[in-house]
């Protein structure tokens, strides 16, 4: 008993401590420019402070950018002369022209070239291909993690605020979907969407409709805790509907675990086509993604490695860029745990060293 007191007692005094820094932190930022902030001001302070969530942002921006002005889109064309469907000769193996090596350490210098990504067996411009790929990733991403946090938030707002029978409805449906494993299901589905011969969306939406789960428990859990506090009751009292609630107070209250969700949603989504399209059930030829260029030339690793590392290594680049700047939107909307995240490998230095004289 008395050693589950003081643990207890010791995690209550850890949360305090976080608190109190988190409080300390805001006031410091207030008292630097000399004037109040709203939340949202010390929201946006907090995260331009997160610098691996900056870095990831500035590295997101700039695939996104080069991926779309680079080969154009949507009959608006780009910098890049080539095409990703016209073949043409190979050249000196299809080996990549780029080159970052500067001369004086036995490179050739800074020189981009004709193929900088190389070309691929048939000696399709492997840059457009891989750019083509980029941008049908990045578009199924931002599909699934708009649809995915939509039906997510509203499902959970709805289960967490009604209870009862809508309460049970709604989260057994969502422990159907969750107990399902997820990759065969969208397998299934993405297969099924794929003779519907509307490009990509069909598989956008199916990996949309099974990947909102995890937010819906995460919003439920929120709007339980949010609808006994008094602005709750007070509008209740003033006449205000179920809709207006959910919608105008509750899930505005619980913005923050949204979008810390959706970003870690549309990097989800961005592993889960790649997954699909690696089998097979994903982006279908002569279209191309990223999963399906690693597919076609998984077997070119040790002959021509080019045509698996450039895709890999963009999928990798996007996978950690989103998965930091979600982690720098939840330390920002929540500073507890940002505060407790931040300091946590300073109590292996100086802090530990205080604490044990």
């Amino acid at each position: 008993m008395t050693t589950n007191n003081s643990s207890t007692t010791g995690a209550q005094l850890d949360e305090k401590q976080i608190f109190d820094l988190a409080e300390a932190e805001d006031a410091k930022l207030r008292a630097k420019a000399g004037k109040s902030y709203s939340q949202g001001a010390l929201v946006r302070k907090r995260f331009f402070r997160h610098k691996a969530a900056m870095i990831s942002l500035i590295v997101l921006v700039f695939i996104t950018l080069m991926a779309f002005s680079s080969i154009g889109f949507a009959g608006i064309p780009g910098w890049w002369d080539k095409s990703y469907t016209a073949a043409a000769s190979v050249v000196n193996g299809g080996r990549p022209t780029l080159s970052v090596v500067p001369q004086a350490f036995g490179g050739e210098g800074l020189r981009w070239g004709e193929h900088p990504f190389g070309q691929d067996t048939t000696g399709k411009d492997y840059f457009a291909l891989v750019m083509r790929g980029t941008q049908q990733s990045m578009i199924i991403a931002a599909i699934v993690g708009l649809l995915s946090t939509v039906i997510g938030a509203i499902v959970g707002a709805v289960s967490g605020y009604f209870g009862g029978w809508v309460d049970s409805v709604l989260m057994r449906l969502t422990d159907l979907i969750i107990v399902i494993p997820l990759l065969v299901l969208a397998a299934v589905l993405g297969q099924m969407a794929s003779g519907m011969k509307m490009g990509i969306l069909p598989l956008a939406v199916v990996l949309g409709l099974v990947s909102w789960t995890s937010l819906a428990r995460l919003v439920r859990g929120e709007v339980l805790s949010l609808r006994e506090k008094e602005f709750v009751a007070a509008a209740v009292a003033m006449g205000a509907k179920p809709g207006r609630l959910i919608f105008k107070h509750l899930l505005p209250n619980t913005i923050g675990v949204i979008v810390v969700n959706a970003t870690f949603a549309i990097a989800g989504a961005v592993l889960l086509e790649t997954s699909l399209s690696f089998l097979g059930f994903g982006v279908k030829a002569p279209d191309s993604s990223l999963g399906l260029l690693i597919s076609d030339y998984q077997n070119a690793f040790t002959t021509r490695p080019w045509l698996f590392w450039w895709p890999g290594m963009i999928i990798l680049a996007i996978a950690l860029s989103v998965n930091f700047l979600g982690d720098g939107l939840r330390d920002a909307f929540d500073p507890r745990q940002g505060a407790g995240a931040h300091r946590r490998p300073r109590f292996f230095g100086r802090r530990a060293a205080a604490t044990e004289a």
